[in-house]
């Protein structure tokens, strides 16, 4: 195979298996754990659109692989006004031919509180699809899964559900709306998420501020953050990965960077429509 689609095999492969969406839950933080699990919205609004590209590289090669979106809908559920965060990603048309991503997540929130209801999530990488459902019920503290992929035949349960307990989507906008400005360099924050019908311990750690350039060279006031992965089929537990998020209050990521074996997965922001606030983080040329 020719090295080139091997790595762009790579970036797909991280792109997809919930990595580039799990990368995003990571990055915004207080240095120390709220009581307060969940809270009042300030920093999206309903219109919102974020894109992103995702790319290999090594050196001065730049392999493009994929791209993603995030929107933020008006919904119903249960008879409820509520969010309806929709994620889409997919690998290049010119990729499918050897291996072909799409993946598109559903997450419902309550519109005042930020509590995840329900989170939905179908892909297909490669030869693999799966198909996922999250039912959160903190009345009676329990999450109801239903999980069904090419390896698992369709199969439900149930999970305890306490403290703040959230589906992947669900993450990434409630942690816009946490203040992390009394934050301190290697601050660690734990979170908890339910991932493949687990919920898993984990964290992030506060970098400090940063100055950082798009590969248009348009430079952005940043907030750094690393993640602890969950161990996968392309990093191990336990590796971290990089997280630059503009410092303002957008709070929307800019880039993500992740080393492989050899060179390294980034992830730009594309294009930024609907913000709630000004886009004060962007540095006028």
């Amino acid at each position: 195979m020719d090295i080139r689609f091997f790595f762009k095999r790579k970036a797909l492969h991280f792109f997809s298996v919930s990595g580039f969406l799990l990368i995003l839950v990571f990055f915004s933080a207080q240095s120390s754990v709220t009581a307060q699990c969940f809270k009042e919205n300030k920093a999206f609004k309903t219109g919102e659109k974020l894109s992103f590209l995702i790319y290999y590289n090594m050196a001065f090669i730049w392999v493009d692989a994929g791209k993603a979106s995030f929107e933020i809908k008006n919904s119903v559920y249960k008879n409820k006004p509520v969010y309806k965060f929709d994620s889409y990603g997919t690998s290049l048309p010119s990729h499918d031919w050897f291996f072909k991503v799409r993946e598109r997540y559903i997450s419902y929130l309550d519109t005042v509180s930020l509590k995840p209801l329900r989170c939905e999530r179908k892909a297909i990488e490669g030869s693999y699809f799966v198909n996922e459902a999250y039912d959160f019920d903190s009345e009676n503290k329990k999450i109801y899964t239903f999980i069904e992929n090419s390896k698992v035949k369709p199969k439900k349960d149930t999970l305890p559900l306490s403290g703040c307990v959230f589906d992947v989507l669900s993450a990434i906008y409630y942690c816009r709306n946490i203040d992390f400005s009394n934050s301190n360099v290697n601050d660690k924050i734990p979170i908890q998420m339910v991932i493949d019908n687990k919920v898993h311990n984990l964290y992030v750690r506060y970098l400090g501020k940063e100055i950082i350039a798009d590969r248009n060279k348009q430079k952005y006031r940043c907030v750094k953050f690393s993640a602890l992965l969950v161990s996968g089929t392309i990093f191990q537990g336990g590796e971290e990965l990089s997280v630059w998020v503009t410092d303002d209050y957008n709070k929307i990521p800019i880039l993500i960077e992740a080393g492989i074996l050899v060179g390294s997965i980034k992830v730009y922001l594309s294009e930024a429509k609907g913000l709630r606030h000004e886009f004060s983080a962007k540095i006028q040329k």
